[in-house]
């Protein structure tokens, strides 16, 4: 097995990172989690790095009305 080579960030610092709310994340988790969480343990929820830049990567659009490859 390969060791965690990304740091776990909590709820605030995630939401820092993406320059969010702590409630948004904590709605996204409840909605369906489009943003990659770790539940560490019953109750703890991290974040990892690099699933944090690669959600940020595949935010990219060319205009407003582009939904991205990821809709219906």
């Amino acid at each position: 097995m390969t060791p965690i080579q990304s740091p776990l960030l909590n709820t605030t610092q995630a939401a820092n990172y993406l320059a969010v709310s702590k409630a948004f994340l904590e709605r996204d988790r409840w909605a369906g989690a489009k943003v990659p969480f770790v539940k560490v343990g019953s109750r703890t929820v991290r974040y990892r790095l690099t699933d944090l830049e690669n959600y940020i990567a595949n935010q990219v659009r060319a205009s407003t009305s582009d939904m991205g490859t990821n809709c219906a």
